[in-house]
């Protein structure tokens, strides 16, 4: 058994690390708070290409960004799956460019550094090599799902076209027709081997709700980088502009 004066010994040392645990607590919380309220308090970043968040934070985004596109490779493909998982309903998350009617006479126009432009049909497009992918389509609000598209690896739209000369600036815009929402594209992701335009979903033509004629899929990306309806694309060395970029979100948005 123990003597009283170890009993007493023990319960100094408890006494001790309850004080040692409370005041770490206390001073991590406080510097929590503070921190928090320094961030808070932070003038929020000059309005450009992207805008509505604080300063410290559209840094930190920056510095992530410039992470990424460091270690970011065409070797690295997202998971796929079979077709027998690709979700019967795909979900569908917004209407932003797309709530206008869509014009008959609908033609892709495609902006060079020039200024010259292409203006391609949706047979056109139809009649170059067909690619699919089943994969889990990731939105930035936290859901997910396995989806199935099928279109025009943007590579071989790319070759197909000869507009090589063009993937060697650093960005790529994509715009809806009214120019209601707009995305902009670092050029490695646009060019990884994943990514398409789309035209079909589960085998059948686009529904308006989800892009026809024409959307965006970029797997490494998340779902708000896959623009719906494309009506236009321009490439540049200059960061496009970018819907979501201009209210706070990240402009990078990779995966």
């Amino acid at each position: 058994m123990k003597t009283e004066q170890q009993k007493e010994l023990t319960d100094q040392q408890i006494k001790r690390r309850n004080f040692i645990s409370f005041t770490a607590f206390g001073v991590l919380g406080g510097l929590a708070v503070a921190g928090w309220e320094w961030l808070y308090k932070s003038g929020p970043e000059n309005p450009g290409i992207t805008a509505g968040a604080h300063k410290p934070l559209r840094r930190a985004l920056n510095k992530t960004e410039l992470f990424f596109r460091r270690v970011f490779s065409d070797n690295h493909f997202v998971k796929t799956y079979p077709k027998s998982m690709a979700a019967e309903q795909v979900r569908q998350n917004g209407d932003l460019g797309i709530e206008a009617p869509l014009s008959n006479n609908w033609r892709l126009s495609v902006e060079q550094a020039s200024g010259q432009k292409l203006f391609i049909t949706f047979d056109e497009l139809k009649s170059l090599p067909k690619t699919e992918i089943v994969y889990d389509f990731k939105c930035i609000e936290g859901w997910d799902q396995i989806q199935h598209w099928g279109g025009v690896k943007f590579t071989d739209f790319i070759n197909h076209y000869k507009l090589q000369d063009q993937i060697r600036k650093q960005y790529v815009g994509f715009e809806t027709p009214d120019g209601g929402y707009y995305v902009g594209i670092d050029m490695p992701s646009a060019v990884h081997p994943q990514t398409i335009l789309a035209y079909e979903v589960n085998d059948k033509p686009l529904p308006m709700e989800n892009g026809y004629p024409l959307r965006l899929i970029i797997p490494v990306k998340y779902g708000i980088k896959s623009l719906k309806r494309i009506g236009s694309i321009t490439f540049s060395n200059n960061r496009p502009r970018d819907y979501w970029a201009e209210h706070g979100y990240d402009y990078y948005s990779g995966l």
